[in-house]
């Protein structure tokens, strides 16, 4: 007689791409492997919200959520509620607003400098995000992210630009130095990190690429594996 698999489940969730569903599901899979390693007595499942029933499949009771989205905006405030339903769960952190995200970047940003040479030289730091006409708490995360850096990157100066508001992308780039940099302030790469983000740099006279997005940098699945650990130990507390 086989044994019930007791071990816990975290499903990792984004947003994903309705256009185009299928590779932002594969590269949030691949994630959720690289957690897997990480937590070998756990069951790591990943689910975008635009792959058509995935998220519903993946779904169990017990479940920790873990929303790969940058802020607690309407995603992670409206659309997961809805999809969850009266399903038991415990919702993580959003991958944005961890607390231990801003020395991953710090750290990624620093070895980037010192690739190209920068290092003891101020430089600019435009971290692109997305932005939001349905509520401040896209772009909220955002600077208050930049806040938290600049501590961490001092000869870095650090602006903000969105896709979906004032100041534009483009806006914010015009202000760009020689040293510059541009990190794209979302989870996963998609349309705006591979098309509408380097179109405004191009408008603004910026000539380099972006970096990769914010979800894509090294590091990114031991994080996620912490937070997850730590979910679950607020869990047993309480």
């Amino acid at each position: 007689m086989m044994m019930p698999d007791t071990r816990p489940i975290a499903l990792i969730t984004a947003h994903g791409q309705p256009s185009d569903p299928n590779p932002p599901e594969a590269a949030l899979a691949r994630l959720a492997a690289q957690v897997q390693d990480l937590l070998p007595e756990w069951q790591i499942r990943s689910a975008t919200l635009s792959a058509p029933g995935r998220f519903k499949a993946e779904l169990t009771p017990g479940v920790i959520i873990y929303p790969f989205f940058m802020a607690r905006g309407w995603f992670v405030g409206k659309v997961l509620p809805r999809r969850i339903g009266d399903i038991p769960h415990q919702m993580a952190c959003p991958f944005g607003l961890d607390p231990a995200l801003p020395a991953l970047v710090a750290a990624a940003i620093d070895h980037e400098v010192a690739q190209r040479g920068w290092t003891g030289q101020d430089y600019d730091l435009l971290l692109a995000a997305h932005g939001s006409a349905r509520g401040p708490k896209a772009a909220e995360a955002a600077n208050n992210f930049a806040t938290a850096l600049r501590p961490l990157l001092p000869l870095a100066r650090i602006a903000t630009g969105f896709v979906e508001q004032a100041p534009t992308i483009e806006t914010a780039a015009r202000g760009l130095k020689d040293r510059a940099l541009c990190l794209p302030f979302f989870a996963q790469s998609g349309d705006h990190s591979r098309t509408d983000i380097p179109q405004s740099l191009t408008a603004a006279s910026v000539h380099d690429a972006p970096l990769q997005v914010t979800g894509a940098l090294p590091g990114t699945a031991a994080l996620i594996a912490q937070a997850l650990l730590s979910c679950r130990r607020t869990a047993e507390i309480r």
